[in-house]
């Protein structure tokens, strides 16, 4: 047990196992970094060439620095699983597999936050308020038109985690150059949602209460997780080394090994790579 459960809308035992599936997933990136890995997305020789010279790094923490970035990123796809899943074990909601992100559905209805009352709320869910571009906050827009047109008795949220304040407001976009809002269509925190679904305005306050003592408990549950250890650097250095070649070589190998040229030149390093 984790102190006093006071939470009616999850019980302890499912949100210990969603904040266990959540860790797992967290310490999935830690696996160690080759430079395989490394380069599977495509890195940027130029910003880590700028990014040594301006910030007086050495070689090793830039690498290094880079291989934290790109694990961070993929720490983020699991605060989103984390947000987004934890519905799954309140009642009346469901976490699609494609689609909307999250469905609460309530044939008595429910307060949407204005005094309008339907029976469905379509979600769109951000881990932050500026995680969309302006492109992206249209798609998401007109999405939500075309569910509106589709189910007249439903409103579309986008619900933001970390939003600017706690908020439940008509959302308003920019679609094909005029400015659109719908009461319909809404833009609301985190905590707002929470309340509107659970009915109690305390909701996200709890979980996030319970959170640190539930995560101690899935740490010492689980089994110790290995310490990633990355060879991108030596393999870099392996490289560098590889024909007279230079560390900045083995770095432009990376994002240009097929341009013209790339494949060929050898640059006499000096201060770059002190």
């Amino acid at each position: 047990m984790i102190g006093t459960w006071n939470m009616d809308f999850i019980s302890q035992d499912d949100f210990y196992t969603h904040v266990k599936n959540t860790v797992e997933s967290y310490r999935s990136g830690m696996k160690s970094f080759d430079i395989e890995l490394f380069n599977s997305n495509t890195v940027d020789p130029i910003k880590l060439i700028l990014d040594k010279s301006i910030y007086q790094k050495d070689w090793k923490t830039i690498v290094s620095d880079e291989a934290l970035r790109q694990r961070d990123k993929g720490n983020n796809n699991s605060i989103g699983y984390f947000h987004q899943n934890v519905f799954r074990y309140i009642d009346n909601c469901e976490v699609p597999q494609t689609g909307w992100d999250v469905i609460y559905t309530n044939p008595d209805g429910v307060d949407i936050g204005d005094g309008t009352r339907v029976s469905t709320i379509y979600v769109e869910m951000k881990n932050k308020h500026n995680t969309m571009n302006s492109a992206s906050a249209a798609r998401t827009y007109s999405k939500a038109q075309q569910q509106l047109l589709e189910d007249d008795d439903s409103v579309c949220f986008l619900v933001e985690a970390i939003a600017k304040k706690s908020q439940n407001i008509p959302w308003g976009v920019s679609v094909d150059g005029q400015h659109k809002s719908h009461k319909l269509i809404r833009r609301v925190s985190m905590d707002q949602f929470f309340k509107i679904v659970t009915g109690d305005e305390l909701a996200f306050w709890k979980v996030c209460h319970a959170l640190p003592a539930t995560i101690d408990k899935v740490i010492a549950d689980l089994d110790a997780a290995p310490i990633p250890y990355d060879t991108v650097y030596d393999e870099l250095v392996d490289i560098g080394n590889d024909g007279g070649r230079g560390f900045v070589d083995a770095l432009y190998l990376l994002g240009f090994s097929s341009y013209l040229g790339f494949g060929d030149i050898h640059y006499e390093e000096t201060d770059l790579t002190e």
